[in-house]
């Protein structure tokens, strides 16, 4: 993908005259006939992720993305490129394999029809003898989609007219081109059925408003204050939260002290009782941690901070690109988030959360932030879970990203309630409707 450089300035995403004010009705949420639009105007239409480039780094390692009932095929080329195709046997149509693996063919499992890594057809039985229009071979080709990479991801979309990835993306590859998003290692990977639908993930990772009330835990070591974060949006429907990681000095923890952020000056040779108050705690020793980073990282063995500036070392740019995929850049760390729809229920939705962590030299352990302590290796498996109230997953108890689900199927009920109408946001919540907005462009045809 040829990346942008330049990065055009953002809307403000606490200024409700960027909108036009489109309400946000419950019939969004659940909709058989709003699902179908989706469905023929955006999910048709933008780029998708299939997965990561990591996990096929050999040719004819291949990946599978199922998407509602559409299933396609990203596959490593001889060249090192990848090539995207509808997993649909050009015979008869059927499904050829159903999980990511590594071939030299794919082998329709009905008629045993053999399609190279370049989609091609190598075999199908009696290919001299009984096809009147001529031998299929070399001359069929499965299906192919438009495929590219970016950020150790690999994007396919359905759209053969579309814009290109670069342009689609714009401007995230550029805002984050200090990140060295390919080196990350995924230390934890789920997939969870949740009884919601899948705007509620976005519209969730669209505001901090929800913190204090949801994720206690948060303050202490991320500032997520109304005047502290910057709340930033695009035309195309990306926007993030920048949030300084220090404490905030509005939700202090009990006793005065912050062991957290205590641990984090302490591990950069910063001695944090010289400060002569907590504010001074908070605010200067968050600069003298740029400073520290800044000067340690390579004797530390931060190699990935090389080509990161003093924002990016210290703080989080919460991001969400439109319209169902949110990345959590921290310093050490990339949280990847997505959404899926059910392939035929609008009230429920497929939450994929995969935790990455930077290598660090000396480090064989990494602290995922959203799944707790791994080992920092590859994970091979997706974990498949039903939330079910939270027995699904016990193992993330406590965490941010369960605390979000818990909330998630009240929310999707009130969604049918006579009394809600519309919503009525906080300024800090517009991207929210800037959304729905964007959405509202799509599913009525203003944007392909």
């Amino acid at each position: 993908m040829n990346q942008q450089t330049a990065v055009p300035p953002p809307m403000d995403g606490r200024d409700p005259s960027n909108l036009r004010g489109d309400a946000i009705t419950g019939d969004r949420y659940y909709s058989e006939e709003f699902a179908q639009r989706e469905w023929d105007h955006l999910w048709t239409k933008i780029w998708h992720i299939a997965g990561r480039t990591a996990d096929i780094p050999e040719a004819g390692d291949f990946l599978v993305h199922n998407f509602k009932k559409e299933s396609v095929i990203a596959v490593r080329q001889d060249d090192g490129s990848i090539k995207a195709f509808y997993n649909s046997c050009g015979h008869r149509g059927m499904r050829m394999v159903s999980q990511s693996s590594s071939v030299d063919e794919f082998h329709c499992p009905y008629h045993g029809w053999k399609w190279g890594k370049d989609g091609v057809l190598a075999y199908a039985q009696d290919a001299d003898v009984d096809f009147s229009r001529g031998n299929p071979c070399g001359k069929l080709k499965l299906n192919e989609l438009r495929c590219d990479t970016w950020g150790g991801f690999v994007w396919y979309t359905m759209n053969p007219d579309g814009s290109s990835l670069a342009d689609y993306l714009e401007p995230m590859p550029a805002l984050y081109r200090n990140y060295p998003m390919d080196t990350a290692v995924r230390v934890a990977w789920y997939r969870i059925e949740i009884n919601a639908n899948w705007k509620f993930v976005t519209d969730n990772f669209s505001e901090s408003y929800h913190t204090r009330t949801a994720h206690p835990q948060v303050p202490p070591w991320i500032d997520q204050d109304v005047d502290s974060a910057r709340h930033e949006m695009w035309p195309k429907g990306h926007g993030r939260t920048v949030q300084p990681m220090r404490p905030s000095l509005s939700d202090r923890p009990e006793g005065g002290g912050n062991a957290m952020f205590e641990a984090e000056m302490a591990k950069w040779d910063i001695d944090p009782k010289q400060y002569a108050s907590y504010e001074d705690f908070a605010m200067q020793g968050w600069l003298d941690l740029k400073a520290a980073k800044q000067k340690l990282w390579q004797e530390k063995g931060y190699h990935h901070y090389a080509t990161m500036n003093d924002e990016e070392i210290t703080d989080s740019p919460h991001t969400v690109i439109f319209p169902n995929v949110t990345i959590s850049f921290l310093p050490d760390n990339l949280i990847f988030f997505r959404s899926e729809p059910h392939a035929t229920d609008p009230e429920k939705c497929y939450f994929d959360l995969w935790c990455m962590a930077f290598p660090v030299e000396g480090q064989d352990e990494v602290e995922s932030i959203m799944a707790g302590r791994k080992p920092l290796r590859e994970v091979t498996e997706c974990e498949h879970r039903t939330f079910d109230g939270g027995r699904g997953i016990p193992e993330l108890v406590g965490q941010i990203v369960y605390q979000d689900m818990e909330l998630a199927e009240d929310m999707q009920a009130g969604m049918h309630s006579r009394g809600y109408t519309d919503a009525y946001l906080s300024d800090q919540e517009t991207r929210i409707r800037f959304f729905h907005e964007v959405l509202n462009d799509w599913i009525d045809g203003r944007r392909s």
